[in-house]
């Protein structure tokens, strides 16, 4: 009985032959971390004394925040970095681009080669006929530290893609067809041989986009027999001669699934599931606030090239954001040098670092409340990309649908742009609130215990740090006050209603930001009293009604639970 691609690609790293349902112990020849996970791989090296199996096969990637704006995703890349330093394991870092399309274009794993990553779209390696999976940190470490790790084989399905799609539908067409018909567990437990002569042709950025989806449809790979393109690109990868690792003709498959795509539209999967795939007809004319183009899935040079065709000689519509970002920066560059940014940015299109965007918090590509958007990305799940509604689409529909203001394809974008209604907030926009409140009657004599901070220039980072930005609900804020100041950062868990706060010269100096007022009024701070304000801060208090005293009370010999009486009326 024959085998597989992915059996004979585990039986050649077990070191035995692997049938469906073993448990095999496997060499790994590519060990990844990414920034989101890679802080608890190392902690797990460390907390059990573990070294690095072989650094020149151990990698991390920074794709999640290539830009390092989010403070806990900062302290985690920098951790990597000094571990990385101390172990000699490369860091393709935050200015490089997605770990997995690193992998491919890198010459990291090749066809018939295994990769492990703290990513759970690592499968995107079948795209060149190589085992990528997704694992935890704990496995990851475990990779790290011993250059194996442990699988269960699983049986695998022949999946032949019958006729020829429309000339209309591209490769993010192909898989949002094969996740509606599949459905979100239809390959669950399996993995997948996908073939027929609407693949065989396939370039490999159409092949990492349908790879990227397998596990949408619960999969554990998808993977393609090579084609001369997807040699040569490994080849020149890897400088080295590389065969493919093809099944055999008698191989034994669970099963043989035969999807006829003939004739096959473009496609979109509506908000909430990426298996729930319609015709870009059934939603057409939906008004969108946002478009993005980019992902794991559709951040590759033809992706971009598409999209960019759709945008020569159109401006993005009024009032709509288009969020492009390249998966890879080798992608980034041969954008800029061949004109396709230029176009891009004409268009009116934010082009950002490569990297992940979209299904990362700390990149551009997520959408808010009542947000509309049409996405390249390979998950829409509730909360995934935003807070707003995603529908899955193509480069090319996402394009044209950022031309025309609504969901359309390239073929039917009007002559104008079609307008946001005007003055309504549209479906699901969140309230502004509120309405003129009551006057407060509120005491002018003020009793409490005393907090003394025994400095001077106190800043509102210190105060109220700038990763709480986003946090709207006052009632929230409280929680982090004093949460960046040395020796007071379990203020708000010991706080009580009523106390006061004691400080030096120029307190809430700093950034403008209205949250290092309000972090107190929602702790039930009664007042401040210090030697002087930060002007901006003194502005914001006066405004909140927040009682902020100037007088010098740090030379009366005070302590912390010490209790003053402040009279606002009298000055005293």
């Amino acid at each position: 009985m024959g085998e597989t691609i992915l059996e004979k690609i585990l039986s050649s790293h077990a070191g035995r032959r692997v049938r469906p349902g073993d448990i095999a112990d496997l060499e790994i020849d590519a060990r990844i971390a990414r920034d989101f996970g890679g802080a608890n791989v190392v902690k797990n090296l460390r907390d059990h004394g573990l070294s690095v199996a072989d650094p020149e096969r151990t990698f991390f990637t920074f794709d999640c925040n290539p830009t390092g704006s989010d403070q806990r995703y900062a302290t985690n890349q920098q951790l990597c970095r000094v571990f990385a330093r101390e172990t000699g394991v490369r860091v393709y870092d935050i200015d490089r681009g997605i770990g997995t399309h690193l992998a491919i274009d890198e010459g990291l794993a090749w066809p018939g080669s295994t990769l492990v990553s703290t990513d759970s779209h690592a499968n995107i390696l079948g795209a060149i006929g190589a085992f990528g999976q997704g694992m935890g940190d704990v496995d990851v470490a475990h990779a790290f530290a011993h250059g194996r790790g442990w699988f269960r084989v699983p049986p695998t399905v022949k999946i032949v893609i019958r006729g020829t799609p429309s000339p209309a539908a591209g490769p993010k067409d192909l898989v949002l067809h094969l996740c509606r018909t599949l459905g979100a567990s239809g390959l669950l437990g399996f993995a997948a041989e996908i073939t027929g002569e609407a693949v065989d042709s396939l370039g490999l950025d159409g092949r990492i986009t349908v790879a990227s989806m397998a596990t949408e449809m619960g999969g554990i790979i998808a993977l393609f027999p090579p084609n001369a393109e997807v040699l040569d690109h490994c080849r020149a990868a890897a400088g080295r001669e590389i065969e493919p690792v093809l099944a055999d003709p008698d191989a034994e498959y669970a099963r043989v699934l035969e999807i006829d795509v003939d004739g096959l539209p473009p496609l979109a999967a509506r908000p909430g599931r990426p298996d729930d795939g319609v015709e870009v007809s059934a939603v057409a004319g939906t008004k969108i606030g946002s478009a993005f183009i980019g992902s794991c899935t559709n951040g590759r040079l033809s992706d971009l090239h598409a999209a960019a065709e759709i945008l020569r000689g159109r401006k993005v519509a009024p009032g709509v954001v288009l969020k492009v970002v390249p998966s890879t920066d080798r992608i980034w560059r041969t954008l800029l040098a061949d004109g396709t940014l230029a176009v891009l940015k004409e268009a009116g299109a934010l082009v950002g670092n490569a990297g992940c965007a979209g299904c990362a918090a700390g990149q551009i590509g997520q959408n808010g409340p009542g947000e509309v958007t049409v996405s390249t990305g390979n998950r829409n799940y509730p909360g995934k990309q935003g807070r707003g509604e995603v529908y899955l689409v193509s480069p090319a529909t996402a394009a044209a649908s950022a031309a025309a203001g609504v969901i359309t394809t390239p073929d039917a974008i009007p002559a104008e742009p079609v307008p946001f209604p005007a003055g309504k907030a549209g479906p699901g926009a969140p309230s502004a609130g509120g309405g003129p409140r009551e006057r407060e009657d509120r005491p002018t004599v003020l009793r409490g215990r005393v907090w003394v901070v025994d400095r001077d220039d106190i800043d509102t980072d210190m105060i109220y740090h700038n990763r709480h930005l986003a946090v709207t609900d006052p009632a929230e804020m409280g929680r982090y006050a004093f949460g960046n100041l040395e020796g007071f950062t379990d203020f708000a868990e010991k706080v009580r209603p009523g106390d006061i706060v004691v400080a030096g010269a120029n307190f809430g100096c700093g950034s403008s930001r209205q949250q290092a007022v309000d972090c107190f009024r929602s702790l039930g701070v009664a007042a401040i009293v210090a030697r002087s304000f930060g002007a901006i801060y003194e502005r914001n208090a006066v405004n909140s009604g927040f009682p902020v005293v100037v007088a010098d009370l740090l030379g009366e010999g005070l302590e912390n639970g010490d209790e003053i009486e402040v009279d606002l009326a009298a000055g005293r």
